[in-house]
């Protein structure tokens, strides 16, 4: 292999794919990055056996190659390097590679391309495309739902399903529910439904960037592999095999109480909550107007050595005065994410879940398990 690119290009790709790179892991080869040369451009791929990322880099081929460079001291050493061209050299079959650099120079012992984890390929299968600003905040706004525990591996992904011309995410860990519709460039013409690990929407969510051009999602004809077609790079994940459990019996049909907030205003006051909330049990109590029609939400926590604290946000309310507690990290995740504007929340009683809204929009629906407490 013999190659020459530019530094700040290295650098990006090795960035982009880093983040597929393994950390713990039982097969060592996953810790590196396999660079492959061909067709006037470098080819950099890495896999942790969950989510595969590949991305190309530019540059002047004179002779083709592969080799498996472990990714820590790659990264590190192009990031160290000054601007300008870095020239990347192997010698037949061998598995060091030399790297140049204006006045610097290093050898790394790499690993036959062979060895490395074949990147899974999606041939034919169902393609749609998706708007990239559309799938970012859909995906900004379901992620944070689903489960870290492994017990249940399917609530550790994310569900979409694609309809007609319409892609549902959802998210639920048990304790939350985050389900967000949004249109698709493309129409599928059968429905489909697939559960993807949350980690690699996290990573398709960085991938996107600000890229303007849609979003291609094929999945594979075996229902087993996705992959996602950037501008900066190809992913490809697994595909988690279960049952999602039927998230639509979650979500409350009828409400008793309806009050809408500013969101920004309401983050501020569960955050202030929150400062006594983590010494008692994590706990937010609201009280949602008081009787006589007082148009405000009353937010308090309280923990038994340290103190408490009250808070009031305006609000507009119909119904009937209610109360519920919520678990603060739960609350700021949400409204953190709605960002500005207003939210509605629906309640019906202190032991039924309460149901977020963002107001003027029907595409976003977030329920929270309620905490049981004395009042």
């Amino acid at each position: 292999m013999r190659l020459v690119c530019v530094q700040e290009n290295l650098k990006h790709g090795l960035d982009i794919v880093g983040r597929a790179v393994a950390t713990r892991t039982t097969l060592p080869i996953t810790q590196s990055v396999l660079l492959t040369a061909e067709d006037n451009r470098l080819k950099l791929s890495a896999t942790n056996l969950e989510i595969a990322i590949s991305c190309f880099v530019p540059g002047q081929v004179d002779e083709a190659g592969a080799l498996a460079i472990p990714a820590r001291i790659l990264s590190e050493f192009v990031g160290s390097l000054p601007s300008g061209n870095v020239e990347l050299t192997t010698q037949g079959k061998g598995t060091q590679m030399q790297i140049k650099a204006a006045r610097n120079e290093a050898r790394v012992s790499g690993q036959n391309a062979e060895d490395f984890p074949p990147i899974p390929a999606v041939g034919d299968g169902t393609v749609v495309q998706v708007d990239p600003e559309a799938l970012k905040k859909a995906i900004g706004r379901v992620v944070f739902a689903a489960a870290t525990d492994e017990s249940r591996p399917v609530l550790t992904g994310v569900h979409a399903e694609f309809d007609g011309a319409e892609l549902t995410l959802a998210a639920a860990d048990g304790f939350r529910l985050s389900v967000h519709k949004l249109p698709l460039v493309t129409p599928v013409a059968q429905k489909t439904s697939v559960v993807v690990p949350s980690k690699a929407f996290s990573e398709l969510h960085r991938l996107i960037g600000d890229q303007s051009e849609p979003v291609e999602v094929t999945i594979s004809a075996s229902g087993t592999q996705l992959l996602f077609h950037t501008q900066q790079a190809d992913m490809v994940s697994q595909i988690i095999q279960g049952t999602f459990p039927n998230y639509q019996q979650l979500i409350p049909k009828a409400s008793t109480s309806h009050c809408v907030m500013d969101v920004a205003e309401l983050l501020r006051a569960v955050r202030t909550a929150s400062v006594f909330a983590r010494d008692g049990s994590g706990i937010v109590r609201l009280q949602i107007g008081n009787g006589d029609a007082t148009g405000k939400v009353v937010i308090s926590a309280r923990a038994e050595e340290v103190g408490d604290n009250t808070g009031e946000v305006d609000a507009t309310i119909e119904g009937d005065p209610g109360k519920i507690a919520f678990n603060s990290r739960y609350l700021t995740d949400v409204l953190a994410e709605l960002g500005a504007g207003q939210v509605t929340l629906e309640t019906s009683s202190p032991s039924s879940p309460g149901v977020f809204r963002p107001v003027g929009s029907d595409d976003y629906t977030h329920v929270v398990m309620p905490m049981f407490v004395q009042w």
